[in-house]
């Protein structure tokens, strides 16, 4: 448990660092354009990146059966988005690979630190 406890931690940072440090990337990743503001890329390193790369660390840091928990709820909570986003936005292969990748971390992080 303690070992895939740490996989998810890991994977939410390094996933994160993809946003955070190279939001460009990430964009094109996400199918999203620059617009005329810098905005875009400053909500891609916020919400796509350093918030993922905390929660991994914060996890890490705590190393308590509750923080992996809250892990699994913030990717469960990706998860629903874009399940949301697929049922009222619209289907594509790239938000059904997002989707399970979220879910496939989510879930199983609640049901190991329940």
């Amino acid at each position: 448990m303690d070992t895939i406890n740490i996989i998810f931690a890991v994977l939410s940072i390094g996933l994160g660092c993809f946003g955070w440090l190279a939001p460009r990337y990430t964009m094109g990743a996400l199918d999203l354009r620059d617009g005329e503001t810098t905005m875009g890329m400053s909500e891609v390193r916020a919400s796509v990146g350093a918030l993922f790369v905390g929660m991994g660390v914060g996890a890490l840091f705590l190393g308590t059966p509750e923080a992996y928990l809250m892990l699994g709820f913030c990717w469960s909570g990706a998860a629903v988005g874009r399940l949301t986003s697929l049922v009222l936005d619209g289907t594509s292969s790239r938000k059904w690979i997002y989707f399970i990748v979220e879910a496939g971390v989510g879930i199983p992080a609640i049901a190991l630190n329940m």
